[in-house]
């Protein structure tokens, strides 16, 4: 049955190699016009720099938690580690890559061919990063289980800290950066100076545009991949220390080690083969919706792996427990996609009711906005709370990370789907600035906006599944640190339940004070140029975009480090000083305040953004009115919620949790101060 363990990375590699082919196919695209290229160059040149200043910043960190691993664990997890933030860096920069190169190539598809090819070369783009994603995830962590066996659960957990410490970094960098430039670029540009979004006038408008591709395409790219790393490396773990399943409904059955970590291998191979399929059967029509479009492959994947599921799980436990545990997290994460696109798609109520409540003015705008974002609250806890109990009563604690691997198995599709949006708003802001036709404007809007939902409902995906990541692995860390249950009788715990419930809230103000510095900059910035060249705003000289994309790259280098630093060193504090069980008080906290608070403010900044292209559609005044400057400001406040505080969150939870499990051992032969 071990043998059976190469198929991994072999559908790994499989994915990695039609992830070339794409990017092969895009570079084959005519870029356009000398104009086009020009603005894609500036863009393309401002996110690989940031990237590259970034990885070198995070150096120090690697090097720093490299040698206290080896020296406080072991070696082979240390080394590891390094291959697990170097396999994030590489997934976040081949998809960088691709799309910079795409977004150019759909803006020129759709001033050529029309709707149809643009979207081909937008999704396909996306697709690269998907592919990537899954697939260095999965020949990182199927690699490691071919060569060590069911030893490898012990050391495995050192990749997954890899993965999750740059995925932190890199998405609350990448948030700090977009939203420093996008409210820079609005408050002064769209509601000051009166120009249209991506006018070549506006000083920010590289820095933005840079700033979609380093927050939403490397940031949410490097989330997912340390979501699906966690994912299997808890079910490996929990395959290893439990040798039986009792479920509470159904027959038990024996967890052998080796079939119970080569189960959950083979289910996210079988993903990689269901997302590549997905992928290839994204077709657009010329007049259609691309939604529908992205929908299909999305549940043609979704229906491959339950299919599959049942089958691996008839053969490998000759019971269908563990197969029901997986499609309850496929079917939690479709919910909470499909509930996320209610709240903040312009399609439905909540977010028209906030462009209806924007005639009043920004006050009203951002309280219902808020409210909404509470609201939202809902529906994904309860979907959230009944997987988890489904999960545990067909499989137990080791049934909930089969939910939450098969909730991430078909992650190469829901990253491209994802990765898909920032590539169409490129293209949107490349026609701007080149002066192109209006009606490719108008693709390029249509494509945006499906791109704003599908982004939105990325995130709503992201926080599912960071929610049932962070449980497994919070269910390895009490069987690792030998705890059965923690008592909430016992003072320590209730401290490191209310430390864990308070850390999520201090993160997020954190990331949101750093953006709020760093767009202060920026909007000075961009005052300055205006008032100081008068030609900028006559069209007659050019503005220094270097100068904004510098502002939002430092900023971001500088800010992220405080936040990042946090969820590192929390949960070893907390360890040492209060000991395992007030760690899992913590990590409780943790998760429950922090998946509240992350669906929140993602989904609040969604319906705000969505508000206002509500209403430059046409309703309630249209562009430029009173009611959309009101809709502006409630945009410009749910861009740092929905793209910098709140999916960070999400790593947030799972890195301290991760963190708990590597540095288990230590806690245990520590003991603690109290």
């Amino acid at each position: 049955m071990e043998t059976l363990a190469i198929i991994a990375p072999v559908c790994a590699i499989a994915a990695l190699v039609v992830a070339y082919a794409l990017s092969a196919w895009i570079n084959k695209v005519d870029e356009g016009l000398e104009r086009m290229k020009e603005i894609a160059g500036f863009i393309r040149e401002g996110s690989m720099a940031f990237l590259r200043r970034e990885y070198k910043t995070m150096v120090f960190v690697i090097i720093a938690l490299f040698l206290i691993l080896g020296f406080f664990i072991d070696w082979t997890t240390a080394g590891l580690y390094v291959v697990g933030a170097l396999f994030s860096v590489l997934a976040g920069f081949f998809g960088m890559k691709v799309a910079t190169k795409g977004n150019v190539r759909t803006a020129n598809a759709a001033r050529v061919d029309g709707m149809s090819k643009a979207l081909k070369v937008a999704f396909r783009s996306g697709a690269v990063m998907g592919l990537c994603v899954a697939g260095l995830g999965l020949l990182g962590v199927g690699s490691i289980f071919v060569l060590m066996g069911v030893e490898s659960a012990s050391v495995v957990t050192g990749f997954g800290l890899g993965a999750s410490s740059m995925a932190l970094f890199g998405r609350v960098g990448g948030g700090i950066y977009t939203k420093a430039a996008d409210v820079g670029a609005d408050l002064v540009g769209k509601v000051e100076a009166g120009i249209p979004e991506d006018d070549p006038r506006n000083p920010a408008v590289i820095a933005d545009n840079v700033g979609d591709n380093v927050g939403d395409v490397a940031g949410m790219g490097s989330d997912l991949f340390e979501s699906y790393v966690g994912s299997l490396i808890s079910a490996i773990t929990l395959a290893v220390v439990i040798p039986f399943v009792n479920p509470l409904i159904g027959a038990g059955f024996e967890l052998d080690p080796v079939g119970g970590s080569v189960f959950p291998l083979l289910l996210a191979a079988a993903g990689i083969i269901a997302s590549i399929i997905g992928i290839m059967m994204v077709r657009g029509k010329k007049d259609g919706n691309p939604a529908t479009a992205l929908n299909a492959g999305t549940y043609i994947s979704a229906a491959i792996v339950i299919v599959v599921s049942l089958i691996l799980s008839q053969l490998f436990f000759q019971n269908l427990n563990p197969a029901i545990a997986v499609i309850s997290g496929l079917l939690v994460g479709t919910a909470i996609g499909k509930i996320t696109e209610i709240y903040t798609s312009g399609d439905y109520k909540h977010v028209k009711k906030i462009a209806e409540q924007s005639q009043t003015g920004p006050a009203t705008t951002i309280i219902s906005g808020l409210g909404i974002g509470m609201l939202s609250t809902v529906w994904p806890i309860l979907f959230i709370a009944a997987g988890i109990l489904i999960a545990n009563a067909f499989a137990g604690l080791y049934g909930i990370a089969l939910a939450a691997v098969g909730m991430l198995s078909t992650t190469g599709m829901v990253v491209a789907v994802d990765a898909y949006g920032p590539v169409s708003d490129n293209a949107g802001g490349i026609a701007e600035m080149s002066k192109l036709p209006k009606e490719v404007r108008a693709i390029t809007d249509k494509l945006d906006a499906v791109g704003n939902t599908t982004a939105a409902i990325g995130k709503g995906f992201a926080i599912g599944s960071a929610a049932l990541t962070a449980l497994a692995l919070f269910a390895s860390y009490s069987q690792l640190a030998g705890l059965s249950q923690i008592s909430l009788l016992n003072p320590l715990v209730i401290a490191g339940l209310f430390i864990g419930a308070m850390l999520p809230f201090l993160f997020s103000a954190m990331t949101m004070n750093s953006v709020g510095k760093a767009a202060n900059q920026m909007i000075e910035e961009v005052r300055r140029q205006f008032r100081e060249d008068s030609g900028i705003m006559a069209g007659t000289s050019k503005p220094d975009y270097a100068r904004c994309v510098d502002i939002s790259t430092k900023a971001a280098l500088r800010e992220m480090m405080a936040p990042g630093l946090l969820a590192i060193i929390a949960p070893l504090a907390v360890g040492l000083i209060m000991g395992t069980e007030a760690l899992g008080g913590m990590l409780a906290g943790a998760l429950s305040a922090g998946v509240l608070l992350a669906i929140m403010m993602a989904n609040a900044g969604g319906a705000w953004d969505n508000a206002k292209k509500y209403i430059e559609e046409g309703h309630y005044g249209g562009k430029g009115s009173d009611t959309h400057k009101a809709a502006v400001v409630g945009d410009t406040v749910g861009d740092p919620f929905k793209d910098t505080s709140g999916p960070s969150i999400n790593i947030l939870i799972k890195l301290m949790t991760i963190v708990a499990v590597v540095f288990a051992p230590l806690f245990v032969s520590f003991g603690s101060l109290l």
